[in-house]
C-alpha cells in the first residue's frame, strides 16, 4: 500500500521560470489557445525577478508533489499581479491563471493553490482576490463558490493598442 503524496505549495524561483512556461503553454493547449501565448521565457523571467529597483510585475505559486520515493514533480499552478482598487482603497490579487497537470486532477490542488493565495492576501494585508472565468465554465464556476467566491457576470474587453 503506498503512501499519500506530499504537496507543498510555494511561490516560484528564478531557477522555475523554464517550468512555468511549460506550465503557461499547457493550459493555452487546454483551453486551445496557445497562438495568443507571446510571452517568452526571458520576458517572465525580467517581469518576475526584475534586476535593479523595480518591483515584480507578476509571481506565481507552484503544487509541488513528493511521491512516495521522494521524487518532486510541479503538478500545476497559479500566477498572479498586485493591482490596486480605486474603490476598495486598497490593494488586491488579481489572478491570471490557474492550472492542475491532467495527472494530478482530483487531488484538491486547483483547492490548495486557491487556499494559498488567499493566505498570501492575508500575510500582506490584502483584503480581495479577483480572476476571471468563462461563463460557460460551470464546473470551474462550481468550484470557486464553493471556495466561497462570488461570480459576477461582467464582460471582458480588450483593446490592442498599435
Amino acid at each position: 500500500m503506498g503512501t499519500t503524496p506530499s504537496v507543498e505549495i510555494r511561490e516560484i524561483t528564478k531557477s522555475d521560470i523554464d517550468t512555468l512556461y511549460e506550465l503557461i503553454i499547457a493550459i493555452a493547449r487546454h483551453h486551445d489557445q496557445e497562438q495568443y501565448v507571446l510571452t517568452t521565457q526571458e520576458q517572465l523571467r525580467q517581469a518576475a525577478f526584475p534586476d535593479g529597483q523595480s518591483p515584480a510585475k507578476f509571481s506565481a505559486l507552484l503544487a509541488e508533489v513528493t511521491d512516495s520515493n521522494g521524487a518532486i514533480k510541479i503538478a500545476g499552478y497559479a500566477s498572479f499581479t498586485w493591482n490596486y482598487s480605486i474603490w476598495l482603497g486598497g490593494n488586491l490579487m488579481n489572478i491570471d491563471d490557474v492550472f492542475v497537470w491532467d495527472e494530478f486532477r482530483g487531488q484538491k490542488l486547483g483547492e490548495k493553490l486557491m487556499l494559498a493565495a488567499r493566505d498570501l492576501c492575508r500575510e500582506k494585508g490584502v483584503e480581495r482576490l479577483r480572476w476571471e472565468v468563462q461563463q460557460d465554465n460551470d464546473k470551474a464556476i462550481n468550484f470557486y463558490q464553493r471556495l466561497g467566491a462570488r461570480v459576477d457576470i461582467k464582460g471582458v474587453c480588450k483593446w490592442s493598442i498599435e
